[in-house]
């Protein structure tokens, strides 16, 4: 059993805001204030890469991740109503080390419509075989909630960086 599913199955505000809170930590260190240059920040932090990518997914997929041996690859679907928010989401799964689909490198040499139709249908019948998938859709949508309203805020108050050590001072 993996450590995400060996914790509580129950909803903790407080758990996603400590990942939150150190997810901006990282942010600060690396002076990222973008929703990409955080990423790129935890990435480097884990020292295990996460590429971005964008292909057409199945409907009503917005985002994936998808978890290879050496990285992680989140794709985004080419027409979102919000990049960030489903980029947010995505890095929410990887912050709490939630089970992502498997993809092994020979499926590379599929199409992307065919790997994204096999990755939505098995992670339907996860959902519905695996009620820890409902957890780990709620915290990776409350991360990605708190993480972009933490983001605008630094980046409406002036200099990001500045903002995001005194948000950490204050705790």
């Amino acid at each position: 059993m993996s450590e995400s599913r060996a914790q509580s199955s129950s909803r903790s505000y407080r758990r996603v805001a400590a990942a939150v809170d150190a997810v901006c930590a990282v942010a600060a260190d690396y002076d990222a204030t973008t929703l990409d240059e955080v990423v790129a920040a935890v990435a480097y932090e884990r020292e295990r890469d996460i590429e971005i990518a964008s292909a057409q997914l199945g409907p009503g997929v917005c985002g994936q991740r998808r978890f290879y041996p050496d990285r992680d690859v989140i794709v985004l679907a080419t027409a979102l109503p919000s990049r960030d928010h489903t980029l947010a989401h995505e890095l929410g799964h990887i912050v709490f080390d939630h089970e992502g689909a498997p993809a092994p490198e020979v499926t590379l040499e599929a199409s992307d419509d065919l790997i994204a139709y096999m990755l939505s249908q098995r992670a339907h019948q996860q959902i519905v075989d695996d009620g820890a998938d409902e957890l780990a859709e709620w915290e990776a949508e409350t991360f990605a909630a708190m993480l972009m309203t933490r983001l605008r805020v630094f980046n409406s108050r002036g200099a990001g960086v500045s903002v995001l050590r005194f948000d950490e001072a204050l705790g």
